[in-house]
């Protein structure tokens, strides 16, 4: 990799050039072994334009990248391929260049002497602080190939318990959005030339037949107006409600909504148990386990909880002490992990949590999908149909005394 560097020598001259090194690292290290005192250096600017560049660093890095990339680095490391080796061919096959980028940076670094999860530890975007500790555990443990088969087996777990949660999501949108687009369509299309009918004939018109048509001279006179007004309030409201300020506000109101919030706090009771399962196998100590485990739960309200358990069990509290008493955490789940830890088969006891969970989410996911398909089909024809029948009625009506 090329580096462009400005320095002074030690006889205080001004020295500008390029350097051919692995990382940067190696890069400063070779320019301050001839005496130079850098002020700066940057990466050179490659060969391809500018447009190109910066589409590559806008490429989206997916979960399911990340599934099937620790999937690849099982298996090669099985196969006994060098990690230089493994890191450099999927970075220069990788069908998405942005994680090729990263990949072929991580094999740079760890050429460069660089363990391989200090070098991933670089691209937080890409490795989580769970994905980063759970590889460095394996290098301490010298149980690497061992560890990335753990990684792949639960970001596989993960994916597909998130996945099934937004697929199941994805036809009530549908219908949603087909439902706002066709009374939209109705009101600033047809109403308009029906109500037409009705003012002509300058009959009494009942009151919801007035709504309607105030309603559909609204939209065609300032629908434009009302679409932007919307869209900068919906565009407020989301970043409001990510900030991280509200997060938990915003955390607390979604878990007691009703069966929404029941779905989430089973949701993310798997997650932390198939968490806390597969790091404690991987021989990180239980309070960074619990720590980690709270910054990739996903709700600020179980991060809390989760750090104040790790405030505790690094206090000397066991992890079902440290659980105990908490609303969030269900008495049966603090009961089984008292067990775990009596018998010493914690890590079974959490992986049958976190598959009980897990069933839970899919039989809540099934049924909640199949109270909606109906809810929103009614809906929809409801909708349609009160919105023909004020002015229809009206016309037919109208006709009726002629």
């Amino acid at each position: 990799m090329l580096f462009k560097y400005k320095a002074v020598t030690s006889n205080n001259e001004q020295k500008d050039g390029t350097i051919d090194a692995v990382t940067m690292d190696v890069a400063i290290a070779a320019l301050q072994k001839k005496g130079f005192i850098l002020t700066s250096i940057d990466p050179a600017e490659g060969e391809k334009p500018f447009w190109q560049r910066e589409f590559v660093s806008l490429q989206k890095i997916t979960n399911r990248d990340i599934v099937i990339l620790s999937r690849q680095i099982a298996t090669l490391f099985e196969a006994q391929v060098s990690a230089l080796t493994v890191f450099r061919m999927l970075g220069e096959e990788s069908e998405n260049p942005a994680l090729g980028q990263k990949l072929l940076s991580v094999a740079d670094d760890v050429q460069g002497g660089v363990s391989i999860s200090s070098a991933m530890g670089k691209h937080p975007e890409v490795f989580t602080s769970f994905y980063v500790n759970m590889v460095a555990a394996g290098e301490q443990s010298g149980k690497l190939n061992q560890t990335f088969l753990y990684l792949a087996d639960y970001l596989e777990r993960s994916y597909e318990l998130q996945s099934k949660a937004k697929n199941a999501l994805i036809y009530p949108a549908f219908v949603v959005f087909t439902f706002i687009a066709v009374m939209v369509l109705m009101l600033t299309f047809v109403i308009p030339k029906l109500s037409a009918i009705l003012l002509e004939s300058a009959v009494d018109i009942p009151i919801y037949t007035r709504v309607v048509i105030a309603i559909s001279d609204f939209l065609v006179n300032y629908g434009i107006f009302f679409s932007v007004f919307f869209v900068i309030v919906a565009y407020t409201l989301w970043k409001y409600m990510s900030s991280r300020a509200q997060g938990g506000s915003i955390s607390q109101f979604r878990l007691a909504v009703p069966y929404i919030g029941d779905l989430y706090r089973k949701l993310y009771l798997s997650r932390i148990s198939d968490n806390i399962d597969t790091m404690l196998g991987s021989g990180i100590p239980m309070v960074k386990t619990i720590e980690i485990t709270a910054e990739v739960v996903g709700d600020e309200t179980y991060k809390g909880v989760l750090l104040e358990a790790a405030r505790q069990v690094r206090a000397g509290s066991s992890i079902s002490s440290a659980f105990s008493g908490n609303e969030y955490i269900p008495g049966i789940m603090i009961q089984m992990m008292r067990i775990g830890e009596e018998t010493g088969e914690l890590g079974k006891i959490l992986k049958t949590l976190a598959r009980f969970y897990k069933r839970e989410v899919d039989n809540a996911v099934d049924t909640l999908v199949g109270l909606i398909e109906p809810i929103m089909i009614v809906a929809l024809g409801l909708g349609v149909g009160t919105l023909l029948a004020s002015i229809l009625i009206p016309i037919y009506q109208i006709t009726a005394t002629f």
